[in-house]
């Protein structure tokens, strides 16, 4: 059985109804390097990633696309 989608899993870490309009210049919150690990151990089954590392630049970058800023991953 698939989890939730890590957008939703991502707005529910960062306590968000929905992502920015424009990601790029309007920033509507913050995710921790600990919530993106949490998101990546519940998101783990279902990602296609090749190590841990990846999987959690995946989920770093999604929620960079919805206007987050992801502290301490590159």
């Amino acid at each position: 059985m698939k989890n939730s989608s890590s957008l939703y899993s991502v707005e529910k870490a960062a306590g968000l109804q929905k992502g920015s309009s424009n990601p790029l210049t309007n920033k509507v919150g913050k995710l921790t390097p600990c919530s993106v690990g949490r998101n990546v151990q519940t998101k783990e089954p279902d990602l296609t990633a090749a190590d841990l590392d990846a999987a959690v630049r995946t989920i770093a970058g999604s929620a960079r696309s919805m206007g987050l800023d992801v502290e301490g991953v590159v």
